[in-house]
């Protein structure tokens, strides 16, 4: 309902509340022309309490379960957790240690490098040299010798340089070459335990974002279990009260039937009315202006039937500027349905009689569109809520 018809309605149920503990005070318990007997009613009450109970209690008992499978669950996310970061703190330590021996072995190759480069002019001017000799090179430089006794050192000196030569050119470029493919056996090294420590941090976070949802789910369950037990507490002291006045009334006593209270059956509430819901809770009216819907609204054929969907007290019954005829029924507290938009209204229905859930209280009626429907609102603690979380899900 829009602003107005909000504050209109709220004002309807203020007064026909009133009336109904005026009502109550003054009328007592007396039964309506025929109804079932308190005894009927308190029984019917009883088995609905108990049912309720027993759904509340299964319901409880899957919470459990999901919560110690989410708790295991979410114990082994912790462990891969820390697993994944572990393996990503050792792939940094060793792409630290590669990083490490790949600048050391790439400072040697340049060292190396230089080295060759400095010793090749020496090198290449003495092969230009012996070349330039020829092959009788060696021979004029032994006969060149003072002393015949210094030609075996002097061929032996001779020998040594030109093997020398041999020898560190060959030792760089395998020493080179080594360091080479070391050099790349390391940069691809590096390069592997980069992608790993990348896959374990990612695995990191996929791990700890999976046990953040588990801690959310689990915390969702710890609430809905807390409102779970809540309304088996209310569900129970009702029980309670029902078994109480079933005793009364078995002795003959007059005792007043109590109210089941409404917020144990969220969920399980039967439709007012058969039809699809054409106007959803939070919706603008028609045309889009106004404040968005307090209530929904179930297409059905004019004239359907509208049935109670708890029990309660009629605190309002008749006709209200923008709902046609309006019925509006008080379940304890400030607790309360209305069915608006009715053509006709049920016999019988005054303010503070009592409604049995499933009771009809009138019929299906065109909306201020023209189309026929029911307006279906439902206050809990005199603020209207959703219906369609109340109402039984329609498969």
């Amino acid at each position: 309902m829009n602003r107005g018809r909000a504050r209109a309605a709220r004002t309807a149920v203020a007064t026909g509340a009133i009336a109904a503990v005026a009502w109550g005070v003054a009328a007592g318990t007396g039964r309506r022309a025929g109804q079932e007997s308190a005894q009927a009613r308190a029984e019917a009450l009883a088995t609905r309490a108990a049912d309720r109970l027993h759904t509340l209690q299964e319901e409880a008992d899957q919470l459990a379960s999901q919560e110690k499978t989410l708790l295991t669950e979410l114990r082994r996310l912790e462990v891969e957790r820390e697993l994944h970061a572990e393996e990503a703190r050792q792939a940094d330590e060793q792409i630290r240690q590669a990083s490490a021996t790949l600048q050391a072995t790439s400072d040697r190759i340049t060292t190396l490098e230089a080295r060759q480069a400095a010793i090749q002019p020496a090198v290449d001017a003495r092969l230009v040299a012996l070349y330039k000799l020829g092959r009788g090179g060696y021979a004029r430089l032994l006969l060149s010798t003072p002393a015949l006794r210094d030609f075996g050192r002097a061929y032996r000196m001779v020998a040594a340089l030109s093997a020398r030569d041999r020898e560190q050119e060959a030792a760089v470029r395998e020493t080179l070459a080594q360091l080479q493919t070391a050099r790349a056996t390391l940069e691809q090294t590096r390069t592997t335990l980069q992608a790993q420590q990348s896959a374990a941090d990612r695995a990191r976070k996929a791990s700890a974002q999976a046990a953040a949802d588990r801690s959310a789910l689990v915390a969702r369950i710890d609430d809905e279990r807390d409102l779970n037990a809540q309304l088996t507490g209310e569900l129970q002291v009702s029980q309670q009260k029902l078994q109480a006045t079933l005793a009364a009334l078995a002795r003959g006593e007059a005792a007043a039937v109590p109210v089941l209270p409404l917020g144990p059956v969220r969920g399980a509430l039967d439709w007012p009315a058969n039809g699809p819901v054409t106007a959803r809770f939070g919706t603008p009216p028609a045309g889009g202006a106004g404040f968005g819907r307090d209530g929904i609204l179930i297409g059905a054929p004019d004239g359907a039937p509208v049935h109670a969907v708890h029990g309660g007290t009629v605190a309002f019954a008749g006709p209200f500027a923008g709902f046609g005829r309006l019925v509006i029924l008080n379940h304890g507290g400030r607790d309360y349905t209305l069915y608006g938009d009715l053509a006709s209204m049920a016999a019988g229905l005054a303010v503070g009689s009592r409604v049995d859930a499933g009771q009809l209280v009138g019929a299906v009626g065109p909306t201020p569109a023209g189309a026929p429907a029911l307006y279906f609102e439902l206050q809990i603690d005199g603020r209207a809520v959703d219906p369609l979380q109340w109402l039984k899900a329609r498969h």
